[in-house]
């Protein structure tokens, strides 16, 4: 007798411990290039200690690339001779071709793949399946299941600080006017994944202590407003930082439950060396 579900997360996702260990959750990693160099972004063939190491190195700047659809058929194939179905939760699709790919591949497998565009990154993905096995538990088919997840995008918060201007620099995605006057004025620009699933500056700070009572006054009032208990820092290669965040987190929230995590190195190569993302979703699940 086959099984229901089995359940699928890209790296762009935080990949966590339970994750790791459960018989259920897959892993399918995204490429990192260095040139004609490639690794697997699996932490293992390319830690993110390895990573910044390269980055500060490297004189051209690092790309990722998504897995391909037969990199997804393949597993697929393997699955379904296990499973009756599949729910995939990925990165927004306005930001990553993962969930093109995943599509593409369970249609060339002929398997049942419930695709989710999470409209996020990082525990945006992770908090969705965390959800997703709840109700699994709870006895909801998985059709109900991914109906139920493709609403929960609508929640989700987040708040980025950006902590490496020359990255974002090296990678296009800031002018030469922006990167100087940014260093120069020592901006600290915080950015938002939208509920488009697109990628967007919200607001600018002058310093980075303004910059952290930003993010926990819209914590505090999402708490107030939707008694949100649970939030996620990620961090890029930070963790004294995100330490630091929680603690301060705690001071104006003490019931708090706070996880730490690191960003992944396909989110890293982007975001950059000293970015802190603060998340949650509205609804506390």
């Amino acid at each position: 007798m086959k099984k229901p579900i089995a359940w699928i997360i890209d790296t762009t996702g935080f990949v966590t411990e339970e994750f790791k260990v459960h018989p259920d959750v897959y892993v399918v990693p995204l490429n990192i290039h260095f040139g004609t160099e490639e690794f697997i972004d699996d932490g293992v063939d390319l830690t993110n200690e390895d990573l910044y190491k390269r980055i500060k190195a490297s004189t051209t700047f690092p790309k990722t690339s998504q897995p391909s659809a037969g990199k997804f058929a393949e597993l697929y194939d393997q699955l379904k001779e296990e499973y009756e179905c599949a729910i995939a939760v990925h990165a927004s699709a306005k930001l990553s071709g993962t969930i093109a790919s995943s599509t593409a591949g369970a249609e060339m497998s002929e398997f049942k793949v419930y695709t989710i565009d999470s409209l996020a990154l990082s525990y945006g993905l992770s908090g969705l399946i965390e959800r997703g096995l709840k109700l699994q538990e709870q006895g909801h088919s998985a059709e109900e299941i991914a109906e139920k997840l493709a609403k929960e995008t609508e929640n989700f918060r987040n708040y980025i600080l950006i902590g490496n201007l020359t990255q974002l620099y090296k990678g296009g995605r800031m002018s030469g006017a922006q990167y100087y006057l940014g260093s120069l004025l020592q901006i600290k620009p915080i950015v938002q994944i939208t509920s488009e699933g697109e990628l967007q500056p919200i607001d600018k700070v002058r310093s980075h202590k303004k910059a952290i009572q930003y993010l926990i006054n819209h914590a505090k009032k999402d708490h107030v407003d939707f008694g949100v208990k649970r939030f996620q820092i990620m961090h890029g290669n930070v963790l004294k930082e995100a330490e630091n965040l929680k603690q301060e987190v705690l001071k104006e929230i003490p019931e708090a439950d706070i996880l730490i995590g690191d960003l992944s190195s396909s989110l890293a190569v982007h975001a950059g060396e000293g970015t802190i993302a603060f998340l949650w979703r509205k609804e506390n699940f």
